[in-house]
């Protein structure tokens, strides 16, 4: 997918400042030094776009980045960062389940983990939240450029078995660095997205 108009609609911390204008939306989840702003970055490609903290846990609120007028990135805030205080999380904590639970535009969620280490407690949470909710999950297996390209399958079952990984998700090894998997991500966003002959057609049309 090329990527030309990207705008940060709203930073929303409750429902009613969601925007309302009905495109597909894909919720970032992650471990808050997980790599999500560098995601977005370098799905969108921008240096910028979305601001990496020095300081993990940083993000407090939910960032809507509209993209080419066609679909949300909702940047949500991360989870798992010990020094966050504790009544950080747990206004956050609502926060996110209401609008992952409620938000009927919520098309899949992009779910970050990394992929040199078995996902932790934090992820299984997350993971098995999206299930008991019936929420599609992308899971993105990050950071693939910090290990050597044979042990990738090896990790890659890791992350299946820790997760108790649904088949009918989708997984996808990632690197912010390379721009490895950034089109089979835009791949099974645009699955999420359309129905079969939609899929084929908007496929057709960018390649023209």
């Amino acid at each position: 997918m090329k990527v030309n108009n990207v705008e940060l609609v709203i930073s929303a911390a409750k429902p009613h400042q969601y925007p309302d204008i009905g495109l597909p939306e894909f919720a970032l989840a992650g471990r808050s030094n997980v790599g999500k702003s560098s995601f977005i970055n370098r799905m969108i490609g921008r240096k910028s776009m979305a601001r990496i903290s020095s300081k993990p846990g940083k993000t407090q609120t939910l960032n809507f980045y509209k993209i080419e007028d066609t679909l949300f990135f909702v940047d949500v805030p991360g989870y798992g960062y010990a020094k966050v205080a504790k009544t950080e999380r747990a206004l956050w904590g609502p926060m996110i389940e209401t609008y992952m639970a409620d938000r009927p535009q919520l098309a899949a969620c992009i779910h970050i983990v990394d992929l040199r280490h078995a996902p932790s407690a934090d992820d299984v949470v997350m993971y098995d939240f999206l299930k008991h909710n019936e929420i599609p999950a992308i899971v993105i297996a990050t950071k693939a450029d910090k290990i050597p390209k044979g042990k990738w399958q090896k990790h890659l079952k890791v992350v299946k078995e820790t997760l108790d990984f649904d088949p009918l998700d989708e997984i996808i090894v990632f690197s912010s660095e390379t721009g490895l998997g950034k089109e089979e991500v835009w791949k099974a966003v645009k699955r999420r997205m359309y129905n079969d002959k939609e899929y084929e057609k908007a496929n057709r049309e960018e390649s023209e």
